[in-house]
């Protein structure tokens, strides 16, 4: 393919759609001053609530940019889960804290997708970016050094030239098409349904329903603002209808149906059907493009993970973008995206798969258990603590690693609870979350010492001239020193100083006992 007529724009990297991945995406290299072009085919944001839920490591990501807090203030947090039947209640589990102690974030947050799109594409417009609107994705080809990429505006046509190309560009990517890349899965037979309503009954607005029926689950979801709720259920196998001819009155008796609830539906925002699909591709890149979000891994919708899967993709690749573009980093750093979030959507699709036919399985056993096993083993399990703390890291991404990923480095830390490859514990330093010394995006090299006197409050470079480690990073990272609190040893499993090495998504890159420069020199000059 050549250049098609029209001005030719470079840039560093091209985005290819401005959902919550590309945004996100976008927010990120912001961050690292990488120049981009972020294209989208629509007007703008979403008008539609599409995904609702926010999970602590998306918030964590989003206080970087302090975007937590207004996401906090626009959106509703779950208080509990009240579990149904014929209208009366079977169980009831208190997800207010679920997470205490391993996150600031210890709750599940219901906030739009739209919502959360209009909170990225502000801030990005607040650091002088903008997104190309009513822009068009045509094709593009690669060579050794540039992607070039032909796009269209309407009647106008214009080329942009970059390093590098990601394709943020949904379910059915065009930029994944044209790299030639499998997107394996399969399809469920029902058509599943999505509504969001105003209802009058009498539940409180603090609660996620769920409505068990021996067919499959109804679920009610809080929004924000009186009355408001997201329904979501499916029609039984063996519909004949296609999901576009599904009419909104068809929704509500089957809602009623299968509810078996007093409701009064007073007014309709918005619905849609559809089918769900869990998919996902071979690999994330192609030489020098990328793919992110919903164009590399689609599954069902348990958990709320796709919108927050998609933004940790673009967490990842961002930074290792930005170090091999703005400082000589080696191209095989870019490998790494695809080795670390390709088993993680493998095992996002198999699990949410599993949880997904138990709840819509028809067969005797799973009704079984969805209406009669499952509400008092939900309460009775997340009363204890260990099995909370183990629900809690898995449904709010935390406890995501990259433990066998090339970038974590072992050699030090076989004394250790916490390895190289996982997220930094939450913890609580001088009254403030560890995360809040770790804005800046940056490597962080942080020392907790037992010896107070050693100890020099701020952050301080961690490379002086005299030290051997490639300088080129020098202004990429910075130390803290704090005391070895009491919190800090129980969380390390460890009684005597150490230092960790923090990667910019704040994973942990190395852990060691030695205090000193040479594990960081040695670490280093695997980036160069």
């Amino acid at each position: 393919m050549t250049n098609i007529a029209g001005p030719t724009l470079k840039t560093e990297v091209i985005i290819v759609g401005a959902g919550p991945t590309g945004l996100a995406l976008g927010c990120q290299l912001a961050r690292f001053g990488v120049d981009f072009v972020l294209i989208e085919k629509n007007p703008g944001v979403t008008q539609y609530s599409k995904a609702l839920g926010v999970h602590a490591r998306t918030l964590e990501i989003y206080e970087q940019i302090d975007l937590a807090e207004n996401a906090v203030q626009l959106g509703t947090v779950a208080g509990k889960l009240r579990m149904l039947e014929s209208g009366e209640i079977l169980g009831e589990v208190d997800l207010s804290s679920v997470g205490y102690g391993l996150s600031a974030y210890p709750y599940l947050l219901v906030l739009e997708q739209s919502k959360n799109e209009e909170l990225m594409y502000r801030w990005l417009k607040s650091q002088q970016r903008e997104v190309l609107w009513q822009s068009e994705l045509k094709g593009f080809f690669q060579d050794a050094n540039t992607v070039t990429a032909q796009v269209t505006q309407g009647s106008d046509s214009l080329n942009l030239v970059a390093k590098y190309l990601v394709g943020c560009d949904g379910p059915r990517s065009l930029v994944r098409q044209t790299l030639g890349l499998e997107f394996q899965g399969s399809t469920f037979a029902r058509v599943f349904y999505v509504a969001d309503v105003h209802i009058n009954w009498k539940f409180s607005h603090d609660a996620l329903h769920l409505c068990l029926a021996p067919a499959g689950v109804v679920a009610f979801f809080p929004l924000p603002g009186e009355n408001r709720w997201r329904i979501v259920g499916a029609f039984p196998e063996g519909l004949e209808k296609e999901e576009g001819e599904i009419l909104y009155e068809e929704i509500e008796a089957r809602i009623k149906e299968e509810a078996h609830l007093e409701l009064d539906i007073t007014h309709v925002d918005w619905f849609s059907t559809y089918k769900v699909h869990t998919r996902h591709v071979e690999r994330f890149s192609s030489a020098r493009c990328f793919l992110a979000g919903d164009s590399a891994h689609i599954h069902t919708p348990v958990g709320g993970q796709g919108m927050n899967t998609g933004i940790q993709d673009a967490y990842n690749l961002a930074w290792k973008l930005a170090l091999v573009i703005k400082h000589s980093a080696a191209e095989r750093l870019l490998e790494t995206y695809n080795e670390e979030r390709l088993p993680n959507a493998k095992r996002l699709t198999a699990t949410t798969d599993r949880v997904f036919n138990i709840a819509v399985g028809k067969d005797w056993l799973l009704s079984l258990i969805r209406t009669t096993i499952f509400p008092p083993m939900a309460k009775y399990l997340l009363g204890i603590e260990a099995v909370r703390r183990k629900f809690f890291r898995i449904i709010s991404q935390i406890g995501i690693n990259y433990r066998d990923g090339s970038l974590s480095d072992h050699a030090g830390d076989a004394e250790f609870e916490v390895k190289a490859g996982d997220r930094l514990p939450y913890l609580l330093i001088g009254g403030k979350s560890i995360f809040h010394y770790l804005r800046a995006p940056r490597f962080h090299l942080i020392r907790f010492l037992d010896d107070q006197s050693e100890v020099r409050e701020g952050p301080k470079p961690a490379i002086q001239p005299n030290q051997e480690a490639p300088l080129k990073y020098a202004s990429l990272i910075d130390r803290h020193d704090f005391p070895l609190y009491p919190q800090v040893a129980e969380a390390f499993g460890v009684k005597k100083s150490f230092q960790v090495f923090l990667r910019p998504d704040n994973y942990i890159a190395f852990i060691s006992h030695d205090t000193s420069s040479q594990p960081l020199s040695r670490y280093l000059e695997r980036l160069s």
